[in-house]
């Protein structure tokens, strides 16, 4: 098979030599609201022709082997007092798998603890290539049907505008559910 970002013969979706040289995670830091913080491992711009992957058959492969990068990476260094949950996005299988939980399976370790099917959309909107107006109008109604009174870690494949991040947090606040923080893939860096 051929890398999708080099072209180059290889036996993973993505080379070893694009892995180490063109994939090596970042830390990104972005405020949503005060005090409430959002972290990415790479800007969208150097993503962009993967991040598109989520649309194909092969994309499982690409967003496994980014989460290997990146958010595993993290899990094996995150330390807290207690253990923490990670949270998926609204995981769905609309495109024959889940970005999220792909993302979300990789946060695994003594201090956390991925969950999933616990944060849906009730309201099955598309957000690509729409503004923020479009995501104001539209919001994602989610249902959250999973622990009480705990701390988690929100999980998404993108941070574009932080809407659906927000209304994420403010859903689970309903169940008193703490959101430390929010992880994603990538973001779009201005």
């Amino acid at each position: 098979m051929k890398c999708t970002s080099c072209d180059k013969l290889s036996f993973s979706i993505i080379c070893k030599t694009c892995q180490s040289t063109l994939l090596e995670p970042n830390f990104y830091k972005k405020e949503l609201d005060k005090d409430f913080f959002v972290y990415s491992f790479y800007d969208y711009k150097d993503l962009e022709d993967l991040i598109q992957s989520k649309y194909y058959f092969y994309g499982d492969r690409v967003f496994n082997t980014l989460a290997k990068l990146s958010f595993k990476k993290f899990a094996l260094n995150f330390t807290f007092t207690h253990p923490i949950l990670a949270l998926p996005i609204d995981d769905h299988t609309r495109h024959d798998f889940s970005q999220t939980a792909i993302l979300a399976k990789y946060l695994k370790s003594p201090f956390l603890k991925p969950v999933f099917n616990s944060l849906k959309a009730s309201n099955i909107v598309k957000y690509a290539g729409k503004n923020l107006e479009f995501r104001q109008k539209n919001p994602r109604k989610f249902k959250y049907n999973g622990a009480k009174n705990c701390d988690v870690i929100l999980v998404d494949d993108v941070l574009t505008t932080g809407i659906t991040i927000l209304e994420a947090r403010k859903t689970l606040k309903k169940d008193n559910v703490n959101v430390l923080f929010a992880l994603t893939l990538c973001s779009f860096l201005n």
